[in-house]
């Protein structure tokens, strides 16, 4: 590299070094949202009763097997009295391998600017420390920052055109949140464009198949009922928060099961949209490499978003890297607007400052989802201006090349 690519690198990683020593020292000395105490609460049971057990007396434990290894693992570790006697808590444990997983999402991203994936170092290292990734990391208390790590890491082993690798690092972000399954349509046409599917699919399935292993043999419905099958919240995003926002009976439960008749059409409705949409992207840019490989699952992330039937305010980690690539105008745009309603949403639910416990299933701070139109209308916004600016050039670019064509044929 050139000294002063040299001089950009390690001012992304020295800004990502920064962020992670923040994350750490806020995930030391807070517990985090009511995500953590749940968590907790999943692991001492997971600890005791097993995982069958967890999926079949609580439908709030939505999560794959590897994340219930995970908490049962750090569950025995800080009931060590030497843990304890550090001052090693469940808590920090449960956030330490999401803020470590930042910083490699930075220096991935990183390198994608070596194989031509153009991102401006201004854009990376407010990435690197970004206010929401501060919030989200270092307090909320969950496991999507893995997840996307993984799913970073299979988009990169494509860019590198490593199927197995890819196949790997897919499933592996499968096993934290089911939500990377919408980027298998992409994926797998990607490969198959180059005849290479069945290599990605076996290193996929192969390891899903191990790691899935002890519910798909022992208790499947349990799985596929409380795993496979869930659709996150309603009334707190987008579409569903507006239908909720009427006041109207039918629309006013604020969950994800034993919901009315009227909010499951709409939520069914919903994930059609995102799900022929996802395969219609995924076969249009089937031939995309590179960047405009990366755009392509940008624009499912979008349309994922937009239409999403309900978004946790952690979510909004997942599709960061990806819009960084798309465009970083829109990026800084939904950084703004994610930061305000992030910093709504905790300190409503932490009753104000300094936030040690954030309790957002408390009903008198459900006030805080209207704080959540702010990113939805940002994407919607970007969105439509991406799309049209894409049009324009299109239609300038056949404008300039018939012009040309006839100046030629003269």
């Amino acid at each position: 590299m050139s000294p002063t690519r040299d001089l950009r690198a390690l001012f992304v990683i020295a800004l990502a070094l920064v962020a992670m020593t923040l994350k750490l020292a806020i995930a030391y000395n807070t517990i985090g949202t009511n995500d953590a105490v749940f968590f907790y609460g999943f692991a001492k049971v997971l600890n005791e009763h097993g995982l069958e057990w967890t999926y079949a007396h609580s439908r709030y434990f939505n999560h794959p097997p590897l994340t219930a290894y995970f908490l049962r693992g750090i569950f025995v570790l800080t009931e060590q009295q030497w843990c304890q006697e550090v001052g090693i808590h469940f808590p920090f444990l449960l956030r330490l391998p999401g803020i470590v997983a930042d910083f490699f999402v930075v220096l991935i991203l990183w390198r994608m600017t070596e194989i031509g994936i153009r991102i401006p170092t201004w854009a990376l290292a407010l990435f690197a420390l970004s206010p929401v990734s501060l919030m989200v990391s270092g307090f909320h208390g969950n496991t999507d920052p893995v997840m996307v790590l993984f799913l970073i890491c299979a988009v990169w082993m494509c860019l590198r055109n490593q199927p197995v690798l890819g196949g790997l690092f897919f499933a592996l972000s499968c096993q934290i949140k089911i939500v990377p399954l919408l980027f298998l349509p992409a994926l797998v046409l990607f490969w198959w464009s180059q005849s290479r599917s069945r290599t990605f699919l076996v290193a996929g399935a192969t390891t899903t198949l191990i790691l899935w292993a002890e519910p798909l043999f022992h208790f499947p419905v349990l799985f596929a009922k409380n795993v496979l099958a869930y659709g996150s919240y309603w009334g707190i995003w987008g579409i569903t928060y507006l239908f909720r926002a009427t006041g109207a009976q039918q629309f006013s439960r604020l969950s994800f099961f034993d919901l009315e008749a009227s909010q499951v059409v709409i939520m069914t409705v919903l994930k059609l949209i995102i799900v022929v949409a996802t395969i219609r992207i995924a076969w249009q840019q089937r031939h995309a490499r590179g960047e405009a490989f990366v755009e392509s699952l940008a624009w499912t992330w979008l349309i994922f978003f937009i239409f999403a039937p309900g978004v946790c305010p952690q979510y909004l980690i997942w599709l960061a890297p990806f819009i960084l690539i798309l465009s970083p105008t829109l990026y800084v745009s939904l950084v703004v607007a994610s930061s305000v309603f992030l910093f709504a949403f905790y300190n409503i639910t932490s009753g104000g400052l300094p936030w040690k416990v954030a309790l957002a299933m408390d009903d008198s701070k459900q006030h805080w989802t209207e704080w959540s139109l702010l990113p939805w209308l940002v994407l919607i916004v970007g969105s439509l201006a991406l799309w049209w600016n894409r049009r324009t050039r299109m239609s300038d670019l056949a404008s300039f090349g018939f012009a040309r064509l006839r100046a030629e044929s003269a």
